[in-house]
């Protein structure tokens, strides 16, 4: 069986992370992805984060797991022109010699068949649109460096290491060649797909802050405050404990000996109860040992794991069960496996990386033909999801951004709730029960719902369960998020599902996934991120990690929409059901790819180093003079000096320094050799200026500088006001606020992403219901029994026991 992407030919015209992992994904799912580069090589076959010596002729293990299954060509001009002509897509970043005599727009406007993602770090249009960034720089320019409170404030913020913005803009500029490329095969027009990465770590670092502070009246968070218990250290090592939800606190409390600590009446959020509690609660930990405090916490259904490294992440037992490691066909390092599977689909297995070159006779021979223009005019609608039909059965952040994408782009999204249970993002607005209608008010589900219906069934009951199946025989896909313990008991597993429906794909969101010793644990954002070993590089060297909170929900919904894309395209193709199971560990495994490469390549544990980084010496926050809007001396910008050329216009712009002139900063490695010298320096000079300031001074000098934004001013950056990134949504309950949309600016594509604000509890019951042939007397029945409702509430399940 070809996997569902064969015979689809993409030209990665890429340098960097992003893009690489971007055809990566599209190589895995079958794609004949032909690499372009220059004469010397893409720089990322330089590339080491420990600074290994790769051996000349060689490339480094980072390009080798990006690039596998790939064809590399050296051309340029003409040739690669008539490649473009006969491809289906090209992805594109600025940085190469070949890349930059290419202009995105121009070749979709030459070749209006083509899809032409273009990944830059602020878009290709608007007033930054020539900035210099470096993924540190986006990041504090997002929001993420503050996250929603990482950290502690008795030090400058921690940006999430590992450089994950740029894997996470890779995933989805896959995710967006995809979607579009099933409107391209509907009426044969092409894309431009102009993708920013500022707006991609927007949508994976932080927690939708703006539409949180717009219709509350208040940030999430004020202060930075270290999660707690987070990664604690044990006895014999760190293990990671999390709470997610009070009922979680309360076992907590219950598990340590404190029931005293817990207090129902409360107007404290879960963070702000343990850190009344923090100093007891990690002295009660050191006590313990890892393997006696997790079997604890899984007894008491308190998410936990061990936390991961490039070191030891390989050889924990759920991981080794379930295959999670490869070793590169090419031998020499270990890696991830597929971030998702998919039963009855064919995905490209661990392949060589090409050497420079070594396909530049047989494509040239190959002389790809010329793929026609497309016949006619668009299609009027250019929503690439448009007629399908999903049932969300999920809920928090994980599942919800996936499905939220889907309707985004033009599906129609049921969201299943029960009043008995409803969606989790409802409870968390901080808004007291006792206010009227307190469950319509979370920014947070409203940010991750637009334009989908709201549905509540309470399928514990009988009644429920019926009419749950005949829900899903109308639907093309059923995805769910739950433990895996819970679909089983309901006898909704896929087997149950595509009976009930031909040629179904039910996409399953598991934390662990469906097997392994795992398999039933809870799993938080933040337990996914301990346990694959992106917590590890967040921090400083002389704390214990400190949890992104952010990354691992997103990170695993853009995932899982870039396997569901793939199974659509093989029922396309064969009309057959698909099982995905996309687990969020396996997603983060894959973003975090980088430790264990590097430790199994190189024997170099990759370690947190505060704010600086592999990529750019000087790298780190400073201080400016700023007093900020809770009166605190805590205003930062970022500064990253990539390049020679960089470091040239940063001394320049200072004026030319006596300290700066030294011959020795002249290199990268004189730089990080000399970090602490250039530190200090740069510190002292920030410190008596302004934010806008400094960013005024270096940044129009091409040195990569950024303001470290608190989330919920990203509004008031001209770049997404310029990009329309927010859209004011309305609501019934609410006030209309800003809500992000994707992080993308296509050429034909629709106007404005939401089209309807999120669903009020069972606001479409009646009519969902009545679609499936239910009398306005049966769905009256259903209400009076509790299966559904419009009110938080004991379920249908409850009342029937209370008779």
């Amino acid at each position: 069986m070809n996997a569902p992407l064969t015979g689809y030919t993409v030209i990665d015209l890429s340098t960097g992370i992003a893009g690489a992992y971007c055809t990566k994904m599209l190589a895995d799912g079958g794609a004949d992805v032909i690499k372009v580069e220059p004469p010397q090589g893409d720089p990322l076959r330089r590339w080491s984060a420990s600074g290994a010596d790769i051996p000349a002729g060689d490339s480094g293990a980072l390009f080798k797991f990006l690039a596998g299954g790939k064809r590399s060509v050296v051309t340029s001009g003409a040739a690669l022109d008539r490649l473009l002509a006969g491809a289906d897509a090209l992805i594109w970043t600025p940085g190469s010699t070949v890349a930059d005599q290419i202009s995105p727009l121009e070749m979709h406007r030459r070749y209006p068949h083509l899809i032409v993602t273009a990944i830059t770090p602020f878009g290709l249009d608007g007033p930054w649109q020539d900035r210099p960034a470096t993924e540190f720089t986006l990041q504090a320019w997002s929001g993420g460096t503050l996250g929603i409170g990482r950290g502690s404030q008795d030090r400058a913020p921690a940006h999430v290491g590992g450089q994950v913005g740029d894997w996470v803009t890779g995933a989805y500029a896959a995710a967006m060649t995809q979607a579009f490329r099933v409107r391209g095969l509907r009426d044969g027009h092409g894309e431009l797909i102009d993708l920013s990465a500022l707006e991609a770590q927007i949508l994976c670092l932080t927690y939708y802050p703006v539409t949180y502070f717009e219709m509350l009246g208040r940030p999430w968070r004020t202060e930075r405050k270290p999660t707690v218990p987070g990664v604690a250290q044990a006895a014999d090592g760190l293990v990671a404990l999390g709470c997610g939800t009070a009922q979680q606190w309360h076992d907590l409390c219950a598990m340590a000996g404190h029931d005293e600590w817990i207090d129902e009446n409360t107007t404290l959020t879960i963070t702000e109860q343990a850190n009344l509690h923090a100093e007891e609660l990690y002295a009660w930990v050191r006590e313990q040992r890892v393997d006696d405090l997790r079997d604890l916490a899984s007894a008491f259904r308190i998410p936990n794991s061990p936390v991961g490294n490039g070191e030891n992440v390989t050889a924990m037992d759920h991981f080794v069960e379930r295959g999670a490691f490869v070793e590169h066909p090419g031998g020499g390092f270990v890696q991830p496996a597929h971030p998702y599977r998919i039963s009855g689909v064919t995905l490209r297995p661990a392949s060589p990386a090409p050497a420079l070159g070594q396909h530049t006779d047989e494509v040239t021979e190959q002389d790809l033909a010329p793929r026609p223009g497309p016949a006619g005019e668009p299609d009027s609608d250019r929503l690439p999801l448009s007629g399908l039909r999903v049932l969300d059965m999920t809920t928090f952040w994980a599942g919800p951004s996936c499905t939220h994408v889907l309707a985004m782009l033009g599906a129609e999204v049921i969201h299943l709730e029960s009043t008995a249970r409803p969606d989790g993002t409802r409870l968390i607005a901080g808004i007291p029960a006792g206010e009227e209608l307190w469950w319509e008010r979370s920014p947070i589900f409203s940010a991750l719902n637009t334009n989908k219906l709201g549905l509540t069934l309470d399928f514990q009951t009988d009644e429920g369960r019926e009419v749950l199946r005949r829900l899903i025989a109308t639907c093309d896909v059923v995805v769910e998020n739950f433990t895996p313990r819970v679909i089983d008991q309901i006898g909704l597993d896929f087997e149950s599902v595509r009976e009930l429906r031909d040629g179904v794909i039910m996409l399953r969101m598991p934390g662990f996934g469906l097997d392994g010793p795992w398999r039933d644990n809870p799993a938080f954002a933040y337990i996914i991120e301990d346990a694959s070993g992106l917590s590890w590089l967040t921090g400083y060297p002389d704390r214990t990690p400190f949890e992104p909170y952010s990354v691992g929900d997103p990170n695993a919904g853009v995932h899982a929409l870039n396997a569901l894309l793939l199974a659509l395209e093989h029922r396309r193709q064969t009309g057959e059901a698909v099982l995905v199971e996309a687990a969020m560990v396996d997603a983060a495994l894959n973003i975090a790819a980088e430790q264990v490469i590097e430790h199994s390549a190189y024997g170099a544990l990759l370690q947190r180093d505060g704010n600086r980084g592999p990529a750019a010496a000087p790298q780190n926050l400073y201080r400016s003079a700023d007093i900020d809007e809770f009166d605190r001396a805590d205003s930062w910008v970022a500064i990253a000096v990539a390049t020679d050329t960089q470091w040239e216009a940063l001394r320049d712009a200072l004026g030319q320094p006596a300290w700066a002139m030294a011959e020795e900063l002249g290199t990268a490695a004189g730089r990080r050799a000399h970090h602490d010298r250039i530190d200090a320096e740069l510190a002292a000079w920030c410190l008596p200026r302004s934010s806008d300031e400094i960013v005024e001074t270096l940044w129009p000098a091409g040195v990569p500088v950024a303001k470290v934004m608190q989330p919920h001013r990203q509004t008031e950056l001209p770049q997404l006001r310029h990009r329309r990134f927010f859209e004011f949504v309305g609501h019934s309950v609410n006030n209309a606020a800003p809500h992000s949309t994707l992080p993308i600016s296509v050429s034909h594509g629709p106007a404005h992403f939401h089209h309807s604000p999120a669903p009020l509890l069972g606001e479409h019951n009646h009519v969902l219901l009545a679609q499936l042939g239910l009398s306005d007397g049966e769905i009256a029945d259903l209400e009076e029994q509790g299966v559904i409702g419009s009110a938080p509430g004991v379920g249908g399940r409850a009342r029937a026991q209370r008779r």
